[in-house]
């Protein structure tokens, strides 16, 4: 999520939002993520290929046509709802598991361009080992603008675009948080699953194990290979971080769901929801919903087997970059024939879809998670679902030598090799050696792709009645749908909180924490030399805190999940005291149900942001137009 903060487009989200496109911006000698930039005026804002900035428009209830299965009524309200906001995209999205239905309205900017972020050793300063942890220290920032045409409306990016004039900007505070100030964040969670049954977060738990062992195995190679190689730290910075970020997660969420009891929380209520179904004396509820428990049981013991095969497969294995780019190159190649495209034609446009990755692709890396993750599929897959290959047995094969042939005559490794391949070979590319892994990969996968999806249809139908159920049982209670990545309010207040006996954590944490954890030995806990200087001459302009200390983050209550990053958080008057960024490890079970007394919301005080950007970035000029409350 993020958010604007001028009358001229600029737009503030999360650095670890950010970094991506930094990412993609960046080389060895122009490093965005290891230095940091700030433009000092609009020619310097880099344009960003390929990132768009999307606008809830509106919203519109219809619940009561889709119930009643009435397509054109729908699609009349959906083409009632383009003429009335012409210029955007309409699209139908179901909540409470298919038992409500919006249509959402949105509008799409192409032209975004980068302003300014810190270095990484500030925007995310104490990176892996702080994530999802408080006491938090980090900058986590990044700044944007959204450009238009010059009629204000959507357009591909040109140099004569002008930055977009929304309606609405975000006013900024300077006064500041006390502990039991209120507090709203508005964004775009994700994914919640808190309508799940007993038996889905068990199954959630065994599919998460699957995914962390893989997750362990491959990250293990790439950080060793990035911390040896400057450009390799460059190249797969990216995949890195999106890599780690769930995997500590869900490690998190295991701990937490043992902790608190998560499980037998969840059959609790499912024993009182079947004792309120069988409290009806007509016997209506127990028609309706008599069965639903152990029809949703079934369902997900019938999937089990099929997914966790599948996820170990698509996390192992199914990681090799060689093979997902042949099969990169196969999909587009096929599709640009369905087209009407000739082979050449379709052979280029393929290529082209390939090309684009080789700036972030190192063949030593792919070579070593290649070796690695084939041994540990090998060495937890069932021999049923083992790769088969036509001249080999996977079962006893020599893997090193397998993989040093395999990138050794495949034409995949780089752009160079692939561009010569196709000139000698046109179609003939498909004899190439990254093909017969791609094929042997996506063989081995449609059993457990199959048996994952057994009960599918049942199990979704399972899932809208017990959903609809809990809404009748509860009736008059506050509720509220799954996150599903449409907009959301959540209130609430800045607050500390009590992991563990007599252990309290105070609500905000100051530059002094960052020095405390300074450790120019380790790459998470580098402090530039600059943020020493200003904190050791106290140059912390408007921002400090009356104490002298400059604020770095703050604690609330908020109800956030991954999506919100770089959410604003505002105060009582709805001007923007800060970004959400983080939760806290002791409620990583925050997804499947909320814990009040220790989920906590992590933000980045804007006065830190601020900071950063004046005095460390010394982008005095985009201080200047942003509205100010002080």
């Amino acid at each position: 999520t993020g958010e604007i903060i001028s009358e001229e487009g600029l737009l503030v989200t999360n650095h670890h939002c950010g970094y991506s496109s930094i990412q993609m911006l960046s080389s060895v000698e122009h490093d965005y993520l290891k230095d940091g930039y700030w433009a000092m005026n609009r020619n310097e804002e880099l344009p960003v290929k390929g990132l768009t900035v999307t606008f809830l428009e509106a919203m519109k209830d219809v619940t009561d046509i889709v119930t009643k299965n009435d397509e054109k009524a729908l699609e009349k309200a959906m083409a009632k709802c383009r003429k009335e906001y012409p210029e955007c995209e309409v699209k139908k999205v179901s909540f409470y598991n298919e038992n409500v239905h919006y249509l959402i309205v949105t509008k799409v900017f192409k032209d975004i361009r980068f302003v300014g972020a810190p270095p990484s050793s500030i925007g995310k300063f104490g990176a892996d080992t702080d994530n999802w942890m408080w006491p938090r220290h980090t900058g986590d920032f990044s700044m944007f603008r959204v450009y238009a045409g010059k009629d204000n409306k959507p357009a591909e990016y040109s140099e004569e675009n002008v930055p977009y004039r929304a309606d609405r900007h975000l006013k900024i505070s300077l006064k500041g948080v006390q502990e039991g100030d209120y507090t709203m964040i508005m964004g775009f969670p994700g994914r919640t699953t808190r309508f799940q049954t007993s038996p889905e977060l068990k199954m959630q738990i065994a599919q998460n194990d699957v995914v962390i062992a893989c997750r362990t195995t491959r990250q293990e190679v790439m950080l060793e290979e990035m911390l040896a190689d400057p450009k390799v730290k460059i190249q797969y910075a990216s995949k890195y971080s999106g890599s780690t970020n769930g995997w500590k997660k869900w490690k998190g969420m295991k701990i937490a769901f043992d902790k608190l009891d998560i499980i037998g929380r969840a059959e609790k209520e499912e024993q009182e929801f079947a004792e309120w179904v069988n409290s009806d004396k007509k016997g209506r509820r127990q028609k309706e919903y008599g069965t639903v428990l152990e029809d949703l049981k079934k369902c997900v013991d019938s999937n089990r087997e099929g997914t966790l095969d599948y996820y170990l497969i698509g996390e192992s294995v199914g990681r090799i970059e060689l093979a997902l780019f042949a099969n990169t190159f196969s999909r587009m190649f096929n599709k640009s024939l369905k087209e009407g495209k000739d082979t050449t034609a379709a052979l280029a446009s393929a290529a082209a879809a390939v090309y684009q990755n080789y700036k972030d692709y190192s063949v030593k890396v792919d070579i070593n998670e290649a070796k690695t993750l084939m041994k540990f599929y090998r060495d937890n897959a069932k021999e049923e679902n083992y790769l088969k290959f036509a001249d080999a047995d996977f079962a006893t094969m020599d893997i090193d030598s397998y993989v040093d042939g395999l990138f050794e005559n495949s034409a995949f490794t780089s752009e160079e090799k692939l561009t010569e391949a196709l000139a000698e070979k046109g179609a003939d590319i498909f004899s190439d050696p990254a093909f017969r892994l791609t094929d042997a990969l996506l063989d081995a996968m449609k059993a457990p792709a199959l048996a994952s999806r057994t009960c599918d249809k049942e199990l979704a139908a399972a899932r809208q009645l017990y959903t609809k159920g809990l809404l009748e049982w509860k009736k008059g209670e506050p509720s509220y749908p799954d996150a599903n990545f449409t907009m959301r309010l959540t209130y609430g207040h800045v607050k500390g909180y009590s992991p563990k006996d007599a252990v309290n954590y105070r609500y905000y944490t100051t530059l002094d924490g960052v020095m405390e954890k300074e450790d120019p030995d380790n790459w998470e806990f580098v402090v530039p030399e600059k943020l020493k200087q200003l904190w050791k001459d106290g140059d912390f302009g408007d921002y400090a805190l009356a104490d002298g200390k400059m604020p770095v983050a703050f604690l609330s209550n908020n109800d956030i999940t991954g999506g919100n990053s770089g959410s604003p958080i505002m105060n009582a008057n709805g001007e923007l005291i800060g970004l959400a960024f983080d939760g806290n490890w002791e409620s990583m079970s925050s997804d499947v149900m909320f814990e009040p007394d220790l989920q906590r919301c992590i933000n980045v005080d804007i006065r830190y942001v601020l900071f950063i950007v004046e005095k460390f970035g010394g982008a005095r000029w985009l201080i200047d137009e942003m509205d100010i409350v002080r």
